[in-house]
């Protein structure tokens, strides 16, 4: 089967089911495997600034087998603040076959950082939760945020309500999804929806400085950090186990706060109680009145995972915009993953 190289636009994706938070779960699980069986490469990323204070971009290679059989790069613009109307962060996902080399395709992946970031949340939840999640505080209205409440729908329609904080109403009218099964409840205060009696908090903003202090940390609570800088060194400090998806060389450059916390000589790796191997291989659990922290920094081996299963389908379905890199005769035959 003559695949080619195939772009694939955020159209493209959202039609392939590249939002669908069961498929990034199950694509993260088999990665996390296939990762202990060292079916995978991940190298550091490398970045290069843009103009503009806050702007750089990010390239993240990785290399997954198994089911997948891709290489790729994940390239992320962070673009300067712009009044644009255009998106801050801008990815895109190049695959090549991981046994071939043979370039496969280009996706858009804004959809794909956000399922792939709410399923290791999804992960944290049914995993590293100290009690069952019943009530969950939401963070923010941004794409993270509106992904991780779909998510909660989807993966997790027995609970009793999801607290949503915000300070964004008419994003949310713009996007909230209408079909939830268990009511939302919104709130302006952030002290006020931190009193609140939740299980779990989701942290999924682009805050500068923290939002979550050591009040918010409780016996029985799971603290699930996104966004960068969004959790204080002293909330971490007070947590009785500390929990990620990775430990890795980015501990050395990353703006999340656990990393910022290592780097400031309050936070040593041996402190890490479990990372997403021990909690799927390894059956590792908290106590029951455990207050566990959970930061996520998001790996590009997922990214390249998620994309290499949406293009497979989309040769399946022809989808896409297929570009000619060269003579038809020099194409593999097999089907692209």
């Amino acid at each position: 089967m003559n695949g080619g190289f195939r772009y694939l636009s955020q159209q493209n994706v959202a039609e392939l089911g590249g939002a669908d938070t069961q498929e990034a779960f199950n694509d993260a699980c088999d990665v996390v495997t296939l990762m202990r069986q060292g079916e995978t490469e991940m190298p550091a990323e490398i970045h290069v600034t843009l103009q503009g204070e806050r702007g750089k971009t990010y390239a993240l290679p990785a290399k997954v087998g198994g089911r997948f059989n891709a290489v790729g790069v994940k390239w992320t613009a962070h673009r300067p603040d712009a009044d644009d109307g255009l998106p801050q962060s801008m990815p895109l996902t190049l695959v090549n076959r991981a046994d071939s080399g043979l370039p496969l395709g280009l996706v858009e992946s804004s959809a794909l950082t956000a399922a792939r970031t709410a399923a290791v949340s999804a992960i944290a939840l049914r995993y590293a939760a100290p009690r069952k999640v019943r009530r969950v505080l939401l963070l923010g209205a941004g794409v993270q945020a509106i992904a991780h409440l779909e998510m909660l729908g989807q993966l997790f329609p027995e609970l009793e309500c999801v607290n949503w904080w915000h300070r964004r109403p008419q994003l949310l009218i713009n996007n909230t999804p209408t079909t939830l099964p268990w009511p939302v409840h919104e709130y302006a205060d952030l002290p006020q929806a931190i009193a609140l009696e939740n299980d779990a908090i989701l942290t999924c903003t682009s805050a500068a400085e923290p939002l979550i202090d050591a009040d918010a940390i409780r016996p029985g609570r799971i603290v699930i950090q996104v966004g960068y800088h969004e959790v204080s060194f002293a909330a971490i400090n007070r947590c009785s186990r500390v929990v990620v998806d990775l430990w890795g060389d980015f501990c050395e450059s990353s703006a999340k706060s656990l990393f910022q916390m290592y780097r400031a000589g309050q936070f040593s790796a041996g402190r890490v109680d479990a990372d997403l191997g021990n909690l799927l291989l390894d059956g590792w659990r908290p106590a029951a009145d455990d207050s566990v922290y959970f930061s996520s920094f998001g790996l590009n081996v997922f990214d390249v995972a998620l994309a290499a299963r949406v293009l497979t389908r989309a040769t399946e379905r022809n989808v896409g915009t297929l570009l000619s890199l060269f003579s038809a005769s020099h194409y593999d035959q097999d089907k692209p993953c």
